[in-house]
Order: structure tokens, then C-alpha cells, then sequence
């Protein structure tokens, strides 16, 4: 239940069903929201550093080696230290700890939901749906088993089924995690007013704990950045920052605030820290373009190169990589057709808006803008405001010599977003007049 007032339960009830019912825009914030934290199974898990709990699971597992219990705990505590410190080896542990779980207590639904929470962090989606139809049937009146088989079809492309189980979570028990995976719903379907309030409901919901409040806080961010509101996007994430002092979700898109209001000295440095902190591939590459950007070809590239390192390692570790191996490489013109092949196995595996906006990308890139066409129209289909996926479309329909729908498409991009990509934003202005 969210720690709010009377008045906010009332709003937060009228959510049930409300993934459909509300009327509003949409806003481009994090793509896979069982990123969001969950509330704790026990102390330690809010705390933004699981290092403490992760220790003292393993001295109770010491004492008593056959407690499945500790044993999923430790797995769900292991992808949150991923999450914490960006390294894709704690979900390697992730998957020994659960396994050992599993081999107590085959039929354990916290287990299996845990399972499906690694599968989703590995971007194994498939799996990820059965465990979370799994977890489902074992356990159907907890909340949290829906999120997982919702983030699962989501990815899948499968939205209809995805928002009635997010709407059938929040009915079971409101809070962040459920609020969070509504306002994703509403900014899929073109909401933004709906989106952000159920995200303020998310934040209620927190209760002043320091990592889901600043995780709420970045999403609010994000929401506002992607409507070009940059003022509201700084307030934000200086929020979160202000709860967690050195928040690094909250550093990168402050990097590109700055960068938005000409602080390219500033810009740079909150990336770098970002990136220092968290090297994952998105803030790595953001530094790298930021470097590109003004004149520092070679520091961007070893950037750049730093991001196949650790793509590399992430699968190593068990996490596909394709869709986001494709879209860097067709961004930055490197290795066109192997990037074309992996969105096309992207694709296949993961049928979502996105994965059809990264395919119609990589055909464009390729001169195939005729096939390019129905991915970018599947990719607008539910209405998703998104100023990246717009520009794509003007870039088909200007390779497909429609130059009045090109710019139709800049346009919009360009007002919805003026600076929506640190590679392509200049060019959506340029191309809009």
C-alpha cells in the first residue's frame, strides 16, 4: 500500500484498468521498467548499496547451507548489486544462488518469480514469460509476479496482455513497482499527463526511501526531457541527486541537460563520472558522442571501443546483447550488415516497437528504406511519442524521395524534443526547415 494520503489511494484505486481509460500523451523514459526497485522482501534491499545484505546472506547460508530462502534472497540481492555497480558477473551468482534455491525447493514461487526477474535483466524474454506464468499460477495474488510476466510481454511486443497485467498488479498491491509499470504503459500508448502522474503516484509511493525516491525522481526526469520540458528534467534529477548524493542513473541524462544549455564542460564531466561508475554501454557511449561532439575524435573512440569490451562481457554472462549491439553500431557506421543481421535476430526474438524501430533503422542504413517502411510504421503503431523513433521515419520517407512527409516527421520530432539525440538532433533541425 503507497504512504500517501487518503486522497491518493482513492486516485490510486481508480488505477485498476487505467492503463486504457485515462486520457493524456506519452514521454520516452527507461524502456524496461523491471529496472524499477522493488519494495524490500526484507531489510537491505532499498538501501541503494546491497553489499551489507549480500554478506550477511552469505554468512547465514554458511551456518544453514539447505534454507532455500536465503538462497533466493541472495540471487534477487545479487541483480540488484548488477543494477548498483553495473557488472554483469552478479548475475552469473544471480543464477547459481537461485539454482541451489530451486534445487531445494522445486516449486517455490518467490524462486520462480526470481528466476523470471534474471531472465528479464538477461534480456531473455522468452523464458522470462514462461517463469512468469510460472510464478503466476503458484502464486496468483502476488503482485509482484505480474510485473515479471508483464515486463516479459512487453518486450514481446505483446501489449495488450502486458497492461492487464500490470493493471491486475496494482490491484493486488499499489505501490512503486506497480505505478512505475502504469506510467510505462501510458507513455507507450502517447500519454505523458497520464504517465507522469501515475510516476508522482510511484514517488508517493516510495516513502522516502533513498534509492526508490531517486529512482522515482530520474523517472520523472526522464518523462519531462522527453517532451523537451529541460528545466522540469534538471529539477528532477538534481532531486534524486539530492536524496542519494552521486546517483548515477541520475548522472548521464543530467549530462545531457547540461549539454542542452551549452555547458559542454559540465556535460562531459557528469558523463564521465557516470560512466566511471556504471560502465554499461549506454553511459559509455553517451560519453563517447559527448567527446565526439566537441572535437575530441580520439577520447571518443576509446569510448567507443570500451562499449564492445563490455557488450562482450555482458555475454559472457548471459545477457543478449543484439538489439543494443545494433542500434550503437548503425548510429556510429560500423559494421553495417553485421548490424543488420543482429537486429534482424533482435527482431525475431523480441518483437516490440522498439526492436521494429531498430530494424527499420539498420535497413535504412543499408539502403533498404522500402523495407524499412513497415517496421517504422509498427514501431508508431500504439502511438508512443518518441522523437528518436519519429526521426527514423523521416529518414525513410526522405530516402523513399517523399521529401513533404520527411519533413513532417522532423518537424514533430524536433517539437517534441529539440535535442532528443546528441548524433542526430542537429540534423532533425536542419532537415525540419
Amino acid at each position: 500500500m503507497i504512504a500517501g494520503t487518503a486522497a491518493a489511494l482513492a486516485v490510486a484505486v481508480s488505477l485498476v484498468g487505467g492503463v486504457f481509460r485515462e486520457s493524456g500523451g506519452s514521454a520516452k523514459a527507461v524502456p524496461i521498467p523491471h529496472g524499477a526497485p522493488a519494495r524490500p522482501l526484507e531489510s537491505g534491499f532499498a538501501t541503494g548499496n546491497t553489499t551489507k545484505l549480500v554478506t550477511k546472506l552469505a554468512a547465514d547460508l554458511r551456518a544453514r547451507p539447505d534454507d532455500a530462502r536465503s538462497y533466493t534472497l541472495l540471487g534477487l540481492a545479487y541483480q540488484q548489486r548488477a543494477r548498483e555497480t553495473g557488472n554483469p558477473a552478479y548475475y552469473t551468482k544471480s543464477a547459481e544462488a537461485l539454482r541451489r534455491a530451486r534445487a531445494l525447493d522445486a516449486g517455490d514461487a518467490t524462486t520462480t518469480s526470481a528466476l523470471g526477474s534474471l531472465a528479464l535483466a538477461q534480456h531473455r524474454f522468452g523464458q522470462a514469460l514462461a517463469l512468469g506464468r510460472q510464478a503466476v499460477e503458484a502464486a496468483p495474488y502476488t503482485s509482484r509476479n505480474y510485473g515479471v510476466l508483464g515486463d516479459a510481454l512487453v518486450e514481446l511486443g505483446r501489449y495488450r496482455e502486458a497492461f492487464s497485467a500490470f493493471d491486475r498488479m496494482s490491484s493486488l498491491q499499489p505501490g512503486l513497482s506497480a505505478y512505475a509499470r502504469i506510467s510505462y504503459a501510458r507513455e507507450l500508448l502517447g500519454r505523458p499527463r497520464a504517465a507522469t502522474h501515475a510516476m508522482e503516484l510511484a514517488l508517493d509511493s516510495a516513502g522516502g526511501e533513498p534509492e526508490p525516491s531517486a529512482w522515482t525522481q530520474t523517472q520523472l526526469g526522464k518523462l519531462a526531457w522527453s517532451h523537451g520540458r529541460v528545466d522540469a528534467a534538471e529539477r528532477h534529477f538534481r532531486a534524486a541527486l539530492a536524496i542519494l548524493p552521486g546517483y548515477v542513473y541520475a548522472l548521464e541524462p543530467l549530462a545531457l541537460v547540461e549539454e542542452a544549455k551549452g555547458h559542454s564542460a559540465r556535460a562531459i564531466g557528469l558523463a564521465r563520472r557516470a560512466a566511471e561508475v556504471l560502465p554499461l554501454p549506454q553511459p559509455v557511449a553517451t560519453l563517447g558522442d559527448l567527446l565526439a561532439r566537441h572535437g575530441q575524435r580520439h577520447a571518443a573512440q576509446r569510448q567507443y571501443a570500451l562499449v564492445g569490451v563490455i557488450e562482450r562481457l555482458l555475454v559472457a554472462n548471459g545477457v543478449r546483447t543484439e538489439l543494443e549491439t545494433a542500434l550503437f553500431d548503425v548510429d556510429h557506421g560500423v559494421r553495417m550488415k553485421r548490424a543488420l543481421v543482429l537486429a534482424r535476430r533482435a527482431h525475431a526474438v523480441r518483437p516490440s516497437i522498439d526492436a521494429d524501430d531498430v530494424l527499420a533503422w539498420a535497413l535504412a542504413r543499408n539502403g533498404r528504406c522500402s523495407e524499412a517502411l513497415p517496421y517504422s510504421r509498427s514501431a508508431l503503431r500504439l502511438g508512443t511519442l518518441d522523437a528518436l523513433k519519429l526521426f527514423h521515419r523521416g529518414m525513410i520517407e526522405r530516402c523513399l524521395g517523399r521529401p513533404y512527409a520527411a519533413r513532417t516527421y522532423f518537424a514533430r520530432a524536433v517539437a517534441l524534443n529539440p535535442d532528443f539525440s546528441l548524433l542526430w538532433s542537429e540534423s532533425a533541425r536542419r532537415l525540419a526547415a
